[in-house]
């Protein structure tokens, strides 16, 4: 057999060549081909902090000392009140009062969010204020802080009390309450509340809470008393046929 020549190589056409070229990276003109800049990738101690912080992000906040009370004590209290507001529920749904057990009046709530205070129609033993705390336990009332204003009250829109507020979460009862009954001038309302908006704090809750328990006993003892005193008169212990004049 003869043996082949090797055959000319065939140089490959030039759009091929270019092509080629491309895919290896490389130009005729420009030298090699440059990659686009890309940022150095971050490290598994990075990754993880960042999807710590997201979820950190993405969980409820953690509940105050102030919101533990209020559920603990607002939960507690609920349950106590609970017979007393079911058998008062039930006396004002015998007597068909036109507007319903319960009076809803529209408030304001903390952030300024709007909400709707339900409350039952009598102020006997303040069943009225302890069927206000499902509020309490939904958030959407304190046990202790300002009063309740409705909506487009001047209180709430007035200079300088705007921002106080906002940032304070409206009470079943607060400062200016337990002070109605004082005879001091200078106990108003929108100044107690002010008081209370900057020096709030744990022990001025329970404080203030306290006041608003033993206050209604106090006043409640007193009225028990003074029905139970015998009013003597001069003639009640007299002898018969006894005479001033003698």
């Amino acid at each position: 057999m003869q043996a082949q020549r090797p055959g000319r190589r065939r140089t490959p056409p030039r759009s091929r060549r270019r092509a080629r070229g491309q895919r290896q990276g490389w130009n005729r003109r420009q030298g090699p081909a440059r990659r686009p800049w890309q940022p150095p990738r971050p490290s598994r101690a990075t990754r993880a902090r960042t999807a710590l912080a997201a979820l950190r992000a993405l969980a409820p906040p953690r509940p105050t000392t102030k919101r533990t009370l209020d559920l603990l004590l607002g939960s507690a209290l609920l349950l106590l009140a609970a017979p007393a507001l079911a058998a008062a529920a039930l006396a004002l749904a015998a007597r068909r009062h036109p507007g319903g057990v319960l009076d809803r009046s529209p408030r304001t709530g903390p952030a300024g969010r709007p909400f709707v205070l339900r409350s039952l129609r009598t102020r006997r033993l303040g069943l009225d204020v302890l069927s206000r705390l499902p509020h309490v336990v939904r958030g959407e009332l304190s046990l202790v802080g300002p009063e309740p204003l409705a909506p487009g009250d001047g209180r709430g829109t007035a200079a300088g009390a705007r921002d106080w507020r906002r940032e304070l979460k409206p009470g079943l009862t607060g400062l200016a309450q337990v002070r109605r009954h004082s005879t001091m001038p200078w106990d108003e309302a929108d100044l107690l509340d002010r008081h209370y908006a900057e020096h709030r704090g744990t022990a001025l809750d329970l404080a203030i809470l306290a006041e608003a328990v033993h206050g209604p006993l106090r006043r409640a003892v007193r009225g028990l008393t003074r029905r139970g005193q015998v009013c003597l008169s001069d003639t009640d212990h007299r002898l018969p046929n006894y005479s001033a004049a003698e």
